[in-house]
């Protein structure tokens, strides 16, 4: 379903239907639950208040989702990809130090409301079962479904992804038809689009801060929506949106309207999505809503997969296994992280055993996000030479707006908010330290002129009192510089057991700022012998070295560059070809007096945290047979080596 939705970045009617299956699954199962905490943030249910809150739906899905998200964000893509980790690919070049910061805070606090989004949906549908029978056991339904949610990732969602998209409209019009139908009771409710009810709710209600914590669960799929621009690209989620919004926008007044005109019937537990569904409809609409809270949990398991294969790419995150569950580009999936995130869910589930228990924890973390977006946005918006008076505008408008959600938000942190933090805090600080050691690292690299060393290199390739090693000997080369190579690797060549080859490959890898950036340099330093590599890949594309050097190579022979007959004799009459072996060379710390107290502390760290990943080897995905991974210390402290004294025989 990715890669058709690839295909169709044009705005097309297959590509709006497939917007509305994979793009809005989190904001379009938020009526589910918003109406139900807006009822808890204040006991008093009269005309006034329902007005009110209903203006302050109606006007943040315009201000914050509408004008800000797919107005502002779906136009800052970075090679049509979207997201706060792909923003900053896109703006970092030319930003400040800083950026990186804000990007690690933004994908950090997404992913920590992503751990609940499929607790809270999954559970606030399945919790309609009440209205049917007041004694269901809720808490195994829900465990059985997210178990199962998350164990069919590893398959991937090719096959099912083609009904997501009709499912989807069916959903969004079965809201539509039902606000409608609850509109009838208190048809007045239309003046809810007055921003004065909004305002005056705001400016008059003691629990204002309640209230908009609660109005703030509506708009909480926004960066949702930006980071699956990529899927389908800026015009069909823009077109989709407008039927999208309509229909939320509808179902929340019919919700309204009920509770206005029932409102002698209402109480704090009483969830109005439900409420309003006729009692003949009530089993096929609690199937609907836990189908559509499947499909939203989905798209948030997938948007972490994304969102954590960025972060390796750009030295965010420790190298992970990438499996490829379908032939669709995009169907990413990492075993680890889909365990880690099963278990974080059935914590969630266990932990706060409702939704109402859940929405208490729920939108403080993606209020951040959504503050770190916007002002990633500013620096986007003042890269592409928007007026100054414009930029500040958007600036300070979208900051106190979000300001006034996370003050909002910040009284749930003792009811649950404190989880949602604590999960990012965890996450955002595993990947300040990686990147933060993975630049120390690199500062103490040595390197050196590789011209210095090329007669070595052909003698010891003419030199046949030395064992061959390989016919073709591959390095994996820190320098993106053809002329320079680090000290360990010129000293695995010569000095330590010295490696005769026919052919020597020093190989690079860069990782680009677009996704999708997939293609090479090859540059011959001495004619036959030595080659220097250059690859680039995209920060979406999942290295693949053995498959990438195969096809070099196949380049080379074809320009007759190359000859990748075994140099032996008796393999050579039968165009047998020469083998292929890796050098890996693992830098290891250990204490050193030559670094700062802080450099050893995010060192010996970051040894900790690499035991999470995988090795380099299974992170470039090479074959482990012909592979040598060769271990040497990152820092070599000369400065306090004693000389040792010969003693005089007695």
């Amino acid at each position: 379903m990715i890669s058709a939705c690839a295909t169709r970045k044009k705005l097309t009617m297959m590509g709006l239907l497939i917007a509305i299956g994979i793009v809005f699954g989190d904001i379009g199962t938020s009526p589910l639950y918003v109406m139900r905490t807006i009822l808890r943030a204040n006991p008093h249910y009269d005309t006034a208040y329902i007005l009110g809150a209903v203006s302050c739906i109606i006007w943040t899905l315009t201000l914050q989702t509408t004008l800000k998200y797919v107005v502002v964000a779906l136009r800052a893509d970075n090679h049509g990809e979207g997201g706060v980790l792909a923003l900053f690919t896109l703006i970092r070049k030319r930003g400040s130090r800083w950026l990186y910061i804000l990007a690690m805070l933004g994908a950090s606090t997404l992913i920590a409301d992503g751990v609940i989004t499929p607790a809270i949906t999954v559970t606030s549908a399945i919790e309609g079962l009440h209205e049917l029978s007041p004694g269901v056991p809720v808490v195994p339904i829900v465990l059985t479904i997210i178990s199962a949610i998350f164990f069919i990732q590893r398959f991937g969602t090719g096959s099912i992804g083609s009904i997501f998209g009709p499912f989807m409209l069916a959903w969004f019009t079965m809201l539509g038809v039902l606000g409608i139908a609850g509109m009838t009771g208190f048809p007045l409710i239309i003046k809810a689009f007055n921003p004065y009810y909004a305002v005056n709710l705001l400016l008059t209600s003691p629990e204002w801060f309640l209230i908009l914590g609660a109005v703030f669960l509506c708009t909480t799929g926004a960066e949702a929506l930006y980071s699956d621009l990529g899927h389908c690209g800026r015009r069909n989620i823009t077109v989709s949106w407008i039927f999208v919004k309509a229909m939320l926008i509808i179902n929340y007044m019919g919700q309204g309207a009920y509770i206005i005109a029932h409102s002698e019937n209402i109480h704090a537990t009483t969830n109005p999505f439900y409420a309003i569904m006729p009692q003949w409809f009530l089993i096929p609409g609690i199937i609907m809503a836990t189908a559509a809270a499947v499909i939203a949990s989905q798209a948030l398991i997938s948007g972490c997969f994304t969102i954590f294969s960025e972060a390796v790419h750009l030295n965010f995150w420790p190298a992970m296994k990438f499996k490829y569950p379908s032939i669709d580009k995009g169907q990413i999936y990492i075993p680890r992280i889909n365990n880690l995130l099963y278990v974080l869910c059935v914590i969630t589930v266990l932990l706060f055993q409702t939704s109402a228990h859940m929405e208490a924890a729920y939108g403080l973390a993606i209020t951040i996000t959504m503050i770190t977006t916007t002002l990633m946005l500013a620096v986007y918006l003042k890269q592409r030479f928007t007026p100054r008076p414009v930029v500040m505008l958007f600036l300070l408008a979208y900051t106190g707006i979000e300001a006034l959600f996370l003050l909002a938000n910040v009284s749930k942190f003792m009811h649950g908010g404190w989880f949602t933090l604590l999960l990012a805090l965890v996450t955002g600080t595993t990947m300040y330290i990686w990147y933060r050691a993975w630049n120390i690292r690199q500062k103490y690299l040595k390197f050196k002129r590789l011209a210095d060393y090329y007669d070595i290199i052909s003698e010891l390739k003419a030199d046949e009192t030395v064992p061959k090693y390989a016919t073709n000997l591959v390095f994996i080369r820190q320098s993106d510089r053809d002329d320079m190579v680090e000290d360990k690797l010129i000293y695995s060549i010569i000095n330590k057991q010295p490696k005769r080859a026919d052919h020597y490959f020093l190989v690079h890898f860069t990782y680009d700022d677009a996704p999708d950036t997939l293609d090479y340099t090859c540059r011959e330093l001495i004619t036959g012998t030595l080659y220097a590599i250059n690859i680039r890949v995209g920060f979406r594309v999942n290295p693949l070295m053995t498959l990438y050097l195969r096809q070099i190579v196949e380049d080379l022979i074809a320009h007759h560059n190359f000859d990748i007959r075994s140099s032996y004799p008796s393999l050579r009459r039968h165009n047998i070809a020469g083998d292929f072996h890796f050098i890996i060379i693992h830098r290891l710390y250990y204490a050193s007096t030559v670094v700062s107290p802080a450099d050893n502390i995010m060192l010996r760290l970051y040894g900790v945290i690499s035991r999470f990943g995988i090795n380099d080897e299974q992170a470039l995905g090479l074959d482990t047979s012909n592979v040598t991974v060769e271990t040497v210390p990152l820092v070599i402290n000369n400065r306090y080596r004693q000389r040792i004294t010969q003693r005089q025989s007695e």
